[in-house]
């Protein structure tokens, strides 16, 4: 007998992190044409009005079974597309069991309990950070050599391995992202470098890499238009495939100081290459500098240099960025300048009273 409570004859998605900066906005595309479930730790403050939101813990096998269970009562076990957004990440670049505990063991109980269900695809959020770094000019695609160096691109590897060996019969798409950003930031390197200049702090006029390379990176908008993409196509994308999703063009460290200074200053910014020994110095990177922000890995990373080739995104999902990231810093420093404090809160970011009041109850 049908159970009574299957209410929706919509396809069923599942999207892991769903209030999450991605997930929120994935779920708000989607949510008219699939039934979208929201899966995210016990506690969330924000479940999205328009998915049904299940609390679990990604780590307990024993909380994903209950949470599919749910899905399994009130939907039945085919599901379109699994969305897996949820991860381990730390900026501040120290060794983690998280990372093992969340991303890579999480992602295995996940699929383990999916295997009972008719899954017509899984997509797993990856990052350009895995690959073996470029130089400018040669763009790294989907073949390129695997390299990650520091542990959230080494979880993520480590999780492609394991989805490849576990998946079954459930097709997957590895999406390898580019750093996301939007028209208010949202992205902690650019923030970051923003805060600097409009600071004037010494550090923004210094540089421990090769300051014309640069990180590769995505707007949003067009990351999420990606994963609606992704899952629209998933009856003519390959059983197992990765896609790079990124802007095309990379910007240098240099060009994004200079446009960031014009922006907020007037003027371009001066900047320096100093050695790396010297930016390593712990009185150089905070006491002196008082820049807490930067970290002796990131100092290890600042020549590495990623641009994209996103030819097969182009191909198999039919998507193009809209969005760059040059063009879109105007908006960014826009919005800052007409409210500061609303700014850095937005991008957790601590203000100069706040790092006065923390000197004077030092």
């Amino acid at each position: 007998m049908e159970n009574t409570e299957q209410k929706s004859k919509k396809e069923v998605i599942l999207v892991t992190g769903g209030s999450g900066l991605i997930g929120t906005r994935v779920i708000d595309q989607l949510a008219d044409q699939y039934q979208c479930i929201g899966l995210d730790k016990e506690g969330n403050p924000y479940p999205h009005p328009k998915a049904e939101n299940i609390s679990v813990d990604i780590t307990s096998p024993d909380s994903i079974r209950a949470a599919l269970e749910r899905v399994t009562y009130a939907y039945g076990r085919d599901i379109a597309s699994v969305i897996h957004l949820a991860a381990y990440y730390n900026f501040s670049g120290e060794p983690s069991p998280l990372y093992e505990k969340v991303t890579v063991q999480g992602t295995e109980h996940l699929l383990k309990t999916l295997q009972d269900f008719h899954v017509n695809q899984f997509i797993f959020s990856s990052t350009n950070l895995v690959y073996k770094p470029t130089s400018p000019g040669k763009k790294i695609d989907e073949d390129w050599p695997l390299e990650p160096s520091w542990n959230y691109p080494e979880s993520k590897v480590k999780t492609e391995k394991l989805i490849h060996k576990q998946r079954g019969g459930i097709p997957v798409v590895i999406l390898r992202l580019a750093g996301a950003y939007d028209d208010e930031g949202h992205s902690v390197p650019i923030s970051h470098q923003i805060q600097r200049i409009y600071e004037k702090s010494l550090t923004s006029h210094f540089y421990s890499g090769d300051l014309l390379h640069g990180n590769a990176f995505v707007h949003l908008e067009d990351l999420v238009d990606a994963l609606v993409r992704t899952v629209a196509h998933r009856n003519s994308l390959p059983e197992e495939i990765a896609i790079n999703i990124s802007e095309p063009h990379t910007y240098s460290y240099e060009e994004l100081q200079n446009e960031i200074g014009k922006q907020v200053h007037g003027e371009e910014w001066d900047t320096f290459e100093i050695p790396k020994p010297l930016a390593k110095a712990g009185a150089w990177a905070q006491d002196l500098l008082g820049d807490p922000f930067i970290k002796p890995w990131m100092i290890d990373r600042a020549d590495d240099h990623y641009e994209l080739d996103i030819t097969r995104a182009r191909q198999l999902l039919q998507w193009q960025p809209k969005h760059d990231l040059k063009s879109t810093l105007p908006k960014m420093i826009q919005k800052l300048k007409e409210d500061p404090e609303a700014w850095y809160l937005e991008n957790k970011l601590k203000t100069p009273k706040d790092k006065d009041k923390e000197k004077e109850d030092a």
